[in-house]
């Protein structure tokens, strides 16, 4: 049955590049396109937030190089990155280029793309689960649920410079999202929480971080928008992060199925009471 799912798919060419979805951390959430290119690479480039689960299902004889991009640490420069993967690909090689969360969500795939075009070599994009939706779904918050919102906005926390983008308009989201998912906004929370307030929300609007989603270090914590730099501060906890903003983190009281294979008791109405913090 296995084999038959995979028998369909594609093969990783000599000379080409897969830019492949890694999911946000749990192996489990790889796709088969995922799991047949990395039995079939000659060499797997793949970023720092890639879970290493993930990295043995690589064929045994596989090169792994790791180019991973984390703030305020060395990190390769995106160019050079992209230009290994041409560099590879000319070599004969088969190449994976594997990276946290969805290739084109906030995660230079794009760009990595535009070079290998460029160069004409020949690449497949394997979409993969984004963290802002599979990372919250494993702490039991929907980013959308037709009782509370009908649009989400998916945003980043900083630039290629590291600060909060200016291109953002916070008043437009601030009053036209329901729902706010942030990734890499947890440094800059302070600044952003400023922001959204400014620009009309609630002080008291829920507030969710997520720590290493979907793994065995996952964290939650919950907060509200006034409260939130000072909430993570006491926590201690660190990135990677999804942030979301919005009514649908009182979904987690009903929601938290992880809570729940761990003995949590989970309430039918999670709209009912006042919202409370706490870490998960």
């Amino acid at each position: 049955m296995i084999e038959a799912a995979f028998s369909h798919l594609p093969a990783l060419e000599p000379g080409s590049v897969w830019l492949v979805g890694a999911g946000p951390g749990e192996p489990g959430l790889l796709t088969l396109l995922a799991v047949k290119g990395l039995a079939e690479a000659d060499v797997v480039v793949h970023d720092a937030l890639v879970n290493s689960d993930c990295l043995t299902l690589a064929r045994s004889d596989a090169l792994l190089e790791y180019a991973g991009k984390r703030g305020g640490k060395p990190s390769a420069k995106q160019r050079d990155i992209s230009l290994r993967l041409v560099e590879l690909a000319r070599a004969g090689k088969r190449v994976l280029r594997l990276k946290g969360g969805d290739p084109f969500v906030f995660g230079r795939g794009g760009e990595e793309a535009l070079t290998l075009v460029e160069h004409n070599v020949p690449f497949r994009i394997v979409p993969g689960i984004t963290a802002g939706i599979g990372g919250l779904a494993y702490a039991g918050i929907p980013v959308t649920h037709r009782d509370v919102n009908h649009a989400v906005t998916f945003l980043t926390g900083h630039d290629s410079s590291g600060i909060v983008p200016d291109a953002i308009n916070w008043e437009a989201i601030g009053k036209g999202s329901p729902v706010i998912v942030m990734y890499m906004a947890m440094k800059h929370i302070a600044q952003i929480s400023r922001n959204l307030i400014a620009a009309g929300r609630s002080p008291v609007e829920p507030v969710a971080f997520v720590c290493n989603a979907s793994t065995g270090d996952q964290q939650v914590l919950e907060t509200t928008l006034y409260e939130a730099p000072s909430a993570v501060a006491v926590s201690g906890l660190e990135p990677p992060a999804i942030v979301v903003v919005g009514e649908v983190v009182r979904l987690r009281q009903s929601l938290d199925w992880l809570g729940a294979l761990a003995g949590r008791r989970l309430r039918p109405d999670p709209f009912q009471g006042s919202s409370s913090r706490e870490t998960a």
